[in-house]
């Protein structure tokens, strides 16, 4: 691996060919100091890292061509060496009326991923993923039947975003020109597995522009299935996302099946995690809970959930049910209407603010995995 020679003194960066199994570093990997030693490194004063991170996170892009305001003999260097190309569209699948769009990506070494954008009359968001597969293993989830490739770097997640914003700021997604507003950590993978580079791209999200993209840490979600260690630690960031357990069920038996960690951490310790991360951060918490015919869509199910979060105090929980969206040859369907409506309707009986979740993209196969998985 080539580096550059640094001034005397000073320990050279290592930034370019990729190690087996790990993506070539990039500047969204970097911290705004690392960033300045990078390009001196490269021979540039320190301030080129605040033109390059106004191209990237401001502007949203690495094209080294749009960078004007660097010298042109070494724009080229500049952006080959912190700018590598982490992801290439593999395949683009569009739903209502184009303001849906679900993207398989493939990664430097073949691994394969997906982000989805979905574009509202008032907001737009993205779901993003944070591993290639998952090794939760889940069995109604696409993705869990895949197993987990690889975890993805910050910078792999980061341009997922920066590719969504720059399609939004473009007018590419009918509407006319947008902002990014959400960002859900709901894609491919359990993010709190993936601890380091979530946080990192969380705080590269949350950072002011020119440094990151400038969005409100409160639009920002991140899922998990229950790791509850990751979860407490997450409490302490002092950084005010929105966190969503993926709950599925309120009683250990069945979401040992359906959620095998949960062998490891029950129900009642994944809840008392999230009661715990509304009591440091003051941040409502959302219950995942895909309503999966005759598996857990029983009313008395929907009682004993509705008991267990109200056992923790009011105030601090939203549950969203979501519409199973079922994959291929899969034995597992979303519940009857009357079924979700009348679980629905118990839930709010217990004084649970309760909502449906909007599922878009079903006819793009629009659950996390399915594409990686045509392609498998």
């Amino acid at each position: 691996m080539p580096t550059v020679t640094p001034p005397a003194g000073r320990t050279p960066l290592q930034l370019a060919a990729p190690r087996r199994g790990k993506p070539p570093r990039h500047f969204a990997d970097l911290t705004p100091a690392e960033r300045a030693q990078a390009v001196v490194d490269l021979g540039e004063k320190p301030f080129r890292a605040k033109q390059l991170a106004t191209h990237y996170f401001t502007h949203l892009t690495s094209d080294p061509q749009a960078m004007t305001d660097l010298p042109a003999a070494t724009r080229d260097v500049l952006a080959e060496t912190l700018f590598p190309p982490l992801l290439e569209k593999a395949r683009v699948l569009e739903a209502d009326g184009g303001t849906t769009v679900k993207t398989l990506w493939h990664l430097f070494d073949g691994a394969k991923v997906e982000s989805v954008l979905m574009r509202y009359p008032h907001r737009s968001t993205l779901c993003v993923s944070s591993q290639a597969g998952c090794g939760m293993a889940c069995p109604f989830c696409a993705t869990g039947q895949l197993g987990l490739t690889r975890n993805l770097s910050t910078a792999e997640i980061v341009e997922q975003v920066r590719s969504a914003a720059r399609s939004l700021a473009d007018g590419e997604i009918p509407g006319g020109p947008a902002r990014l507003n959400n960002l859900v950590f709901m894609g491919m993978g359990e993010p709190l597995a993936n601890y380091k580079a979530v946080m990192g791209t969380v705080r590269t999200l949350v950072a002011k522009e020119p440094e990151g993209l400038g969005m409100s840490a409160r639009n920002v979600t991140v899922s998990t299935v229950g790791l509850v260690p990751a979860m407490r630690k997450l409490a302490d960031e002092g950084i005010p996302v929105t966190l969503a357990l993926s709950l599925h069920a309120p009683d250990d038996e069945l979401r040992s099946e359906l959620v095998p960690i949960n062998t490891r951490w029950s129900v009642d310790e994944a809840l008392d995690a999230a009661r715990h991360y509304f009591g440091v951060t003051g941040r409502r918490v959302s219950i995942e809970y895909a309503l999966i015919r005759d598996m857990n869509d029983h009313a008395w199910r929907a009682d004993l959930l509705g008991r267990k979060l109200n056992a923790r105090g009011r105030g601090w929980v939203h549950v969203n049910p979501i519409p199973l969206n079922p994959t291929p040859g899969s034995i597992w369907t979303a519940s009857d209407p009357a079924v979700e409506a009348e679980f629905v309707a118990r839930l709010r009986e217990h004084g649970i603010p309760t909502t449906i979740r909007d599922t878009r993209g079903s006819d793009i196969d629009g659950a996390c995995g399915q594409l990686a998985a045509e392609e498998e």
